[in-house]
This record gives structure tokens, C-alpha cells and sequence, in this order.
């Protein structure tokens, strides 16, 4: 599938698509519907602006493994980077309540980076069959990190001290804060950004990692080179969103699968319209959740809800590559 030109009525729905989930958030809260006031829309507005640097980040992370793998199936929580992330994180946390605050000075970006690019580097490890990756194999992969690293983190849950388990808790589950730590925000909007920018920039060395590796070469990309750059860069961009909202699933999956359906897979558009889809998914992933009433005050952990939209879409994709490759 090659690149495509400029498509304007996508653009528009793209964009339109955006600022309804925004519109939808702003009027929905844990009350339900009404316009905020003046104190309330802060904390709606924080709760979005958290939302989108974690849904864009997903969703520029889901491209950039998309590119590194060949492989439309790739994201962030498939392959067991959120998880790893959220394992890096609950490990620090437990490490910093028995005195070592340190550890997560940073708000644990340091460490939710690690965590995701061990568990990348491990997946790719296990799914290479004669020095080539193969899919199912590297999904099979995938799914065995993510569930070693759930089972994990649960039991560092269970070894942290009583007054914390509950917030730890309350974060592997997925949750959109109204008041966002600075640092973890500061910086997972500056890594958006400038990650943004540099896949923007080299779009065309994604379209050629897309490619056979000779093909590739003739253009003149470093593969080995740029492979590495995509490891430690995905990496990052689930890191800070994990550490912003905790595992969140199939974000990093739709955004950039729907971004393809409606652009191409010219990367040039694909890396400015998935972080815009992941932003609008959950943010309205978010809305949805307060719009759900449940027996009692509670609400849906949004992890819930976007595994319970992307889950299906997932198995979809998963049955139509299956039909290709038979």
C-alpha cells in the first residue's frame, strides 16, 4: 500500500472527531451532564489535557512500532510496553516507600522508560525466527511479557504498605487525573513534541522501514540505526503515558489503524493524525466512563473502557491479516 495525497474531508473529521470528544468531556462529569463552572472546568480541563498527552503519545507510539516491526498489529499494550512500563513504575514506588523517594523524583519517567524498552527489546528477542521477525510469533511474545509483567505488579501491589496499595491500585487500573503531577505532564508533553517533530521530519525513512530491507538500504535509511531510535523512542512515549494514566489498552492501536484507513499509509500523515485519534479516543474513552452509572458512587476504570471498544476492533484486524497471510 503506497502513500497518499492530501485528503481534506479526512482531515476535517479527524479534527472534527477531536473537538467533539472535548466538547463531550467538558459538560460531562461525575454528576453527569451540566456546564462546569468556573472551579469544575479546571479540573475538567486538566483531566484533558492529561488525556491527550497520554492518548497522543499512545498513539504516536503505535506508528512508530507499526514502522519498526511491519506489522499492523503492534502497539504499546499488545506487546507488553505498558505492561513493562506499569511494572517499572509499581517496582519504583515500592522502592521509594521504604525510603528512597529518589527513585521516583521524576514522577518515574526514568523508570517507566526502562520498563517499556526492556519489555520491547525482550518481545523482539523472542518473536526473531532466523533473524527475521515473525508476527504471530512476536504476538504470542507479547502476550506472555504483558501477562508476567501483570502477575508482577501485582505482587508488588501486595508488598507495598496499606496506605499506598490503594493509589498504586487505582492506577494499574487506568485513570485520567484531574490534577495532573507537573513533572510527568511537563515532560510527557515535551517528549510528545519533540518526537513528534522528529518523526515528521524523517517520515520518509518510516515509509522505507516499511519496506524490504534492500529496498530500504537503496533509499539510503540505516536500518539497524533507525530500528534502535524507534525501540528507545516508543519506548519513551509509553513510558510517560503510564506514568501519566497508568496501562491503558488498544489506544496505541486504534488511533494509528484508523489513521490508515482514513490516509493511507503515507507516514507523513500518519504521525499527525494518530496522536490527534489516540488525544480524541481517550478523551471520549474518558467521557464515556463518567456517562456509565454503576450500583453505588463508583465509576469505570478507563482502561476498561478502552479495552472493551479496542478489543473487538483488535480481533477484527487480527482475523483480516490472518485471511492475507493464508
Amino acid at each position: 500500500m503506497t502513500a497518499v495525497g492530501p485528503r481534506p474531508a479526512a482531515w476535517l473529521v479527524i479534527v472534527a472527531t477531536a473537538t467533539i470528544a472535548v466538547i463531550l468531556r467538558l459538560v460531562l462529569g461525575a454528576r453527569g451532564w451540566s456546564w462546569p463552572t468556573l472551579e469544575i472546568a479546571d479540573l475538567r480541563v486538566g483531566a484533558i489535557v492529561s488525556a491527550t498527552v497520554a492518548g497522543a503519545s499512545l498513539g504516536l507510539s503505535g506508528v512508530l512500532l507499526q514502522a519498526l516491526l511491519r506489522n499492523p498489529l503492534a502497539s504499546p499494550f499488545v506487546l507488553g510496553l505498558s505492561s513493562g512500563a506499569g511494572l517499572s513504575v509499581s517496582i519504583a514506588a515500592l522502592v521509594a516507600s521504604s525510603g528512597a523517594a529518589w527513585v521516583i523524583a521524576d514522577g518515574g519517567m526514568v523508570a517507566a522508560s526502562v520498563g517499556s524498552a526492556v519489555a520491547l527489546v525482550v518481545v523482539v528477542a523472542a518473536g526473531r525466527r532466523h533473524g527475521a521477525i515473525e508476527p504471530v510469533t512476536l504476538l504470542l511474545a507479547g502476550v506472555v511479557v504483558a501477562s508476567v509483567a501483570g502477575a508482577l505488579t501485582v505482587l508488588v501491589q501486595y508488598l507495598m504498605p496499606p496506605s499506598s496499595r490503594g493509589d498504586l491500585m487505582a492506577w494499574s487500573m487506568g485513570r485520567i487525573p484531574e490534577l495532573p503531577e507537573r513533572v510527568p505532564l511537563v515532560v510527557g508533553g515535551v517528549l510528545l513534541v519533540s518526537i513528534g517533530c522528529w518523526s515528521f521530519l524523517r517520515a520518509r525513512w518510516l515509509d522505507a522501514a516499511c519496506t524490504a530491507d534492500d529496498e530500504a538500504s537503496s533509499l539510503g535509511v540505516d536500518l539497524p540505526a533507525l530500528r534502535w531510535r524507534l525501540v528507545v523512542l516508543s519506548g519513551a512515549l509509553a513510558g510517560s503515558s503510564v506514568v501519566l494514566c497508568g496501562p491503558i489498552a488498544f489506544v496505541g492501536f486504534v488511533a494509528p489503524h484508523v489513521a490508515r484507513l482514513m490516509l493511507g499509509a503515507g507516514h507523513r500523515g500518519l504521525v499527525v493524525a494518530s496522536p490527534i485519534l489516540g488525544a480524541a479516543l481517550l478523551i471520549a474513552a474518558d467521557a464515556l466512563r463518567l456517562a456509565v452509572p454503576l450500583p453505588g458512587a463508583g465509576k469505570l476504570p478507563v482502561a476498561v473502557v478502552t479495552a472493551i471498544l479496542g478489543g473487538p476492533i483488535f480481533l477484527w484486524v487480527l482475523r483480516r491479516q490472518g485471511g492475507r497471510g493464508s
